[in-house]
């Protein structure tokens, strides 16, 4: 557990930042459509929302599978963890949350699932996720907080689409309630995404890591993780 929070400690200031700086690049967005056709504005952003979250499950899938396989070279968990990490746990931060949200603010909101209405949009992104993160963990410093951050602003992005493009019509004059929605459909589910259940995967204390004989025991974990 003290590895986890001293990775959700290293991320979670990327993740309010990128939620922040979302709200400002869809506001924009919002008054461009207000000035050329505001009838279209709902169906502009389910069209974006349509790029974004197929996008957020591509970087959801990097960011876990590279946090996974930096511990532990294990390709067929690899590939499990990435595929849960995107798929499910994107679902929850760009749907679920976005329409419990709306909910709760009294709009009538629509549920839309994209892994099953349109899974030929969304599986490609997610399995080129997934090697993605198997490279990026190996050739790129750093690589799962530099995922994480994209992660986490297109996923912001994602999020006040979905909420935009299914339900809340006025979301301008609701906006404090609306990033506080967005923090939580954001910071909560790509942390679990990208640090708890990669983590959570990993070898028992003692077990071997997959890589070359080397062990991965428990004290060993944090200096790993922050490096």
């Amino acid at each position: 557990m003290k590895h986890i929070l001293a990775e959700l400690k290293d991320h979670i200031p990327y993740s309010v930042f990128s939620a922040a700086f979302a709200l400002i690049v869809v506001a924009i967005f919002s008054a461009a459509c207000f000035l050329i056709d505001q009838s279209k504005f709902s169906a502009a952003a389910g069209d974006l929302f349509h790029v974004f979250h197929p996008v957020h499950m591509l970087l959801s899938a990097t960011a876990t599978t590279a946090m996974f396989w930096k511990h532990w070279h294990n390709p067929a968990r690899a590939v499990v963890v990435g595929f849960l990490g995107s798929v499910m746990v994107c679902g929850i931060s760009d749907i679920i949350i976005p329409l419990l949200g709306g909910m709760l603010l009294g709009e009538s909101m629509h549920l839309h699932i994209c892994i099953l209405e349109h899974p030929v949009m969304v599986l490609p992104f997610v399995f080129v996720g997934i090697v993605t993160g198997l490279a990026a963990a190996e050739v790129i410093p750093r690589a799962t907080v530099f995922s994480h951050t994209s992660h986490v602003f297109i996923s912001s992005m994602a999020s006040v689409l979905y909420l935009l493009s299914y339900g809340l019509a006025n979301w301008m004059g609701v906006i404090g309630s609306v990033f506080i929605i967005i923090i939580l459909a954001v910071v909560l589910p790509c942390c679990i995404s990208d640090i708890v259940l990669p983590l959570l995967a990993l070898p028992c204390c003692g077990e071997k890591s997959g890589i070359a004989g080397e062990r991965a025991p428990e004290e060993n974990f944090l200096k790993k993780i922050l490096r």
